[in-house]
């Protein structure tokens, strides 16, 4: 005789492995982390700000000052470069933002939290460097040819010579101030996960293009041969329409600069792996 209730036995229950994240998980919560920043919006309206807003300001006063100058720099202007030349600040910019898609997670803490979800931190870096490297390379290229268009009229104004995209060289360096800017962005998020400071990595983004003003200064010219070859100043080449001064070509020095921004993301990498958080 049965009990009124027949009590089924247990199953035993089973419990789903946990999903590791893809890369497109770590990509899509990378993005979701940085547009979400104060800071991105507060800098990326700066950058548009000081490359077209200086850049028309730059043009403008270099204009007015052509006919002050001697026939050889005359035969030197480069009308292109001029309206680029906002590039020197912002890049300090972009560079700063880039460290700190890195160096605001070690100053809040989320580091430990982001580790713990991504413990492959060699996807993690990759993802942050996806993520702004796609968002800096489409600013750049917006704020430079940004730039251009409004500083050409600029010299028109004064009658001083101008440049036209379809003129040999001037796409060309357009692009390649967009892209130089995109490299110093990675190379600020590559320095903001060695010295996980904002500060830190600030002072070498600014001191970076600046030493080779002093290197010419070492005897037996030494200096001068370093500075050609230095990264920052290998990298600007790109920019340059008119040549006086036979440096490296324009593309070759954006490669020497590209390669000097992935060595430096390679160290970035093995010190993240080794350290912790």
């Amino acid at each position: 005789m049965s009990t009124d209730t027949d009590l089924a036995a247990p199953r035993p229950t089973t419990v789903a492995p946990e999903r590791r994240p893809t890369f497109a998980d770590v990509v899509r919560s990378e993005w979701t982390k940085f547009h979400t920043m104060r800071s991105t919006r507060i800098v990326v309206i700066a950058v548009v700000v000081a490359m077209v807003g200086l850049g028309a300001v730059i043009s403008a006063g270099t204009a007015r000052g052509f006919v002050r100058l001697t026939p050889e720099e005359q035969a030197a202007f480069d009308p292109t470069l001029v309206s680029l030349r906002a590039y020197f600040p912002v890049q300090w910019l972009v560079g700063v933002l880039g460290a700190l898609v890195m160096t605001v997670e070690y100053r809040t803490g989320m580091i430990r939290s982001t580790l713990a979800a991504v413990p492959r931190r060699g996807r993690l870096l990759a993802a942050k460097a996806l993520v702004y490297g796609v968002v800096v390379a489409v600013l750049g290229q917006a704020v430079a040819f940004g730039a251009f268009l409004v500083g050409q009229p600029m010299l028109a104004a004064q009658n001083a010579p101008t440049a036209a995209l379809g003129d040999p060289g001037v796409t060309r360096a357009v692009c390649g101030a967009g892209l130089y800017l995109a490299g110093i962005g990675l190379l600020g998020l590559a320095l903001g996960t060695l010295v996980r400071a904002t500060v830190g990595a600030f002072a070498i983004l600014v001191a970076l293009p600046l030493l080779p003003t002093v290197l010419p200064l070492l005897p037996a010219g030494i200096g001068e041969d370093i500075a050609e070859y230095w990264p920052t100043v290998a990298g600007e080449r790109v920019m340059f329409v008119v040549d006086t001064d036979g440096g490296l070509a324009p593309w070759p020095g954006l490669a020497l600069f590209l390669g000097f921004v992935a060595v430096i993301h390679v160290a970035a990498y093995a010190a993240l792996r080794v350290r912790d958080a």
